[in-house]
């Protein structure tokens, strides 16, 4: 089984525990982090699919294959996290007024636990270097911040054992709900700006036309692009322009060869044009 699977299998058994206890106990803070349990179950699923999608040949139709499967699974996923908090949110709010009774030992004890699997998933996940593309880190950002929610559900639980205060349930459960959203807010940032094909965050563009306008032969360049169709696959189109004496495909070999030493891009489009000529062209008049 994958990284993937053992984490799913786990996330998605603890949930069902942590969602019982909570109703049973009633904490928000239990139910919330149930809740993201339940968003994060759903996100890995989706990320096991999105990896067999992204495996998948290329075709005529798909000429990239299907990398940006896993970019679309990762803002989904980004989306699913700003529900949830959404929804705590709203809860929490609701509660404040009038604080219900929590057993407070058992939430403990099931927060306490929830933490422990939710490590464990993380290990799994970030174990080894392989694999550790877009849609598997969303996956963990998933389970960290709700490893981060379980410490939230312990502290409210103790809080409520020692000092009697019901309140703290819903004002950890805002504290969960914010960084719930804000791990879905960078997930959508990061994942948007790939779908809507920006530059790379890691590619100076301003370095990449240094580089190309430094290979002998070219006079000058134009509609230089550099986008990513997934994680570790940017892809580069320019046109250049061929200083005289030099033969195109020379020069568009050389530019490849540079951008593959100097700036990693294996992927790339170089097209080659001549000159054009300067000056006046005369016309003749021809016999009247």
């Amino acid at each position: 089984m994958s990284r993937l699977g053992w984490a799913f299998a786990l996330t998605a058994t603890f949930m069902v525990v942590e969602a019982g206890v909570g109703f049973w106990s009633g904490s928000l803070a239990l139910v919330a982090d149930a809740g993201h349990m339940l968003a994060d179950t759903a996100a890995l699923g989706l990320a096991m699919i999105a990896q067999r999608i992204a495996a998948r040949e290329r075709t005529r139709d798909r000429t990239f294959g299907h990398r940006r499967a896993e970019v679309l699974a990762a803002f989904a996923n980004g989306i699913a996290l700003g529900l949830t908090a959404i929804w705590i949110f709203v809860e929490a709010v609701s509660r404040w007024s009038s604080p219900p009774e929590i057993q407070g030992e058992a939430v403990a004890i099931t927060a306490g636990t929830g933490l422990l699997v939710n490590l464990i998933s993380a290990a799994i996940l970030s174990a080894g270097q392989a694999g550790h593309n877009v849609n598997t880190r969303a996956a963990l950002a998933h389970v960290l911040s709700d490893a981060l929610g379980s410490v939230g559900a312990l502290v409210s639980a103790l809080l409520i054992l020692l000092f009697g205060w019901y309140r703290a349930d819903p004002t950890i459960s805002m504290a969960i709900g914010g960084l719930i959203l804000w791990g879905g807010w960078r997930l959508v940032r990061d994942t948007s700006h790939v779908l809507m094909e920006g530059s790379p965050a890691a590619m100076d563009l301003a370095a990449v036309e240094e580089t190309i306008r430094s290979v002998q032969g070219v006079k000058d360049l134009h509609d230089l692009h550099v986008w990513s169709i997934s994680e570790g696959y940017d892809v580069l189109t320019v046109h250049v322009v061929i200083a005289p004496d030099h033969h195109g495909t020379e020069v568009a070999a050389a530019v490849n060869r540079r951008m593959r030493e100097v700036h990693g891009l294996s992927h790339c489009t170089v097209q080659p044009e001549a000159t054009r000529p300067e000056g006046l062209v005369r016309l003749r008049r021809g016999p009247t």
